[in-house]
């Protein structure tokens, strides 16, 4: 069976995007094994990306479209703000609908994507959650902050979820941030349950932030627009950052918008690489 699909990035985060309508897939909708996946993800000896994304019909409802997301290293998540803003290209570019505003189905919930006039995408990543069951975390009550501890450290962090569960620490300089160290500490940490995205978050000013981010599953990516999201309202919260915040990720910049209620509002750029064919073994 040979599949077409397409190599697509949001600020250097990038994806394996394949389209399920105009091309038949398994009845699960998942074309390769978690072996599979790995070995796809991976830069040396595959395609190479973070994640992988599985474009779908939707199930009925208000959605035009369904989609999957798979980390490289196989296990599959319910959000990505940098994959749903290469979504909402891709289905665009791809002829599958010429709407401006896509309503898409995930294991999260309905989100909806705009395209913007100048070929962004604005993204409502819904409402955040910060009751502890709904992140998922362990911990006695709902708080502003949280201390984790491992072994003999201990690190004050924020928690939120969207879809997805993030955590996010205050650093004076993220060049230096122990991105590497401590994020895979924190990503496995026992309070959280389904592992966690971790960010490191330096505040420039009420508006401005600079972040990197150790996402589980894939290890530190150039950017992640779901932990730019978890960032700033984590600042919110605890009274650092205004409702409108520009946030520097390593691959890039975004645009995140919150006014204490309703969705949070991502917008930034979302790039076409190059288009590819690969053969699989069936049955």
């Amino acid at each position: 069976m040979n599949l077409r699909f397409t190599k697509m990035h949001g600020l250097g985060n990038d994806f394996m995007v394949i389209d399920g309508i105009s091309q038949s897939l398994p009845e699960d909708g998942l074309p390769f094994s978690a072996d599979e996946i790995r070995r796809l993800g991976s830069r040396h000896f595959g395609v190479g990306f973070d994640q992988m994304l599985i474009v779908q019909p939707a199930r009925g409802g208000e959605a035009d479209f369904r989609y999957r997301i798979l980390n490289a290293d196989g296990s599959e998540v319910s959000q990505c703000g940098n994959g749903a803003r290469c979504f909402a290209r891709f289905v665009r570019d791809q002829g599958l609908t010429d709407k401006q505003d896509v309503v898409v189905e995930t294991a999260a919930g309905l989100m909806t994507l705009t395209i913007t006039e100048d070929e962004q995408v604005t993204v409502d990543m819904g409402a955040p959650r910060w009751a502890p069951d709904d992140i998922p975390m362990t911990a006695k009550a709902e708080a502003d902050s949280y201390f984790l501890v491992s072994g003999t450290q201990a690190w004050e962090v924020g928690a939120v979820g969207l879809g997805n569960p993030h955590c996010t620490l205050l650093v004076e300089n993220v060049d230096t941030a122990p991105v590497e160290t401590v994020g895979p500490i924190l990503e496995s940490h026992e309070q959280f349950p389904e592992r966690v995205n971790v960010g490191f978050m330096q505040i420039v000013s009420r508006n401005e932030v600079r972040l990197r981010v150790y996402e589980r599953g894939a290890g530190e990516t150039l950017a992640c627009g779901s932990g730019a999201c978890a960032a700033v309202v984590i600042g919110q919260r605890r009274g650092f950052l205004d409702e409108q915040v520009a946030v520097h990720l390593p691959g890039g910049s975004l645009q995140i918008e919150y006014a204490g209620t309703g969705g949070i509002r991502m917008t930034g750029p979302a790039s076409h690489v190059y288009d590819g064919n690969i053969n699989i073994e069936t049955d």
